[in-house]
């Protein structure tokens, strides 16, 4: 049963691929990426279920962080062109 769902999870993981590479606008791609690194966390989990080995839902955690925290500093720079404070960089630009 584990085995059918990590198989779907490449499957999910190949078509955000897709996505990503057709993707028109900035956004999508982002998007694309935060959905692959979701996907990757599930695909951590299931495989460390089949393992045996719960050491590496704390790895599954660790690239959950990494995955949000890396989307919000992709999105505040395409917005600020920025990535420190956004109110500094605009009084160095006036």
């Amino acid at each position: 049963m584990f085995i059918v769902a990590a198989v779907a999870l490449l499957a999910a993981m190949v078509l955000v691929l897709a996505r990503l590479y057709a993707g028109p606008t900035l956004y999508d791609r982002v998007l694309a990426v935060n959905s692959f690194g979701t996907i990757t966390v599930l695909f951590i989990g299931v495989l460390s279920f089949l393992a045996g080995r719960a050491d590496f839902l704390d790895i599954a955690l660790l690239y959950a962080l990494i995955n949000f925290v890396g989307t919000i500093a992709i999105l505040k720079f395409f917005r600020y062109r920025a990535i420190g404070d956004v109110s500094a960089s605009r009084e160095m630009h006036r």
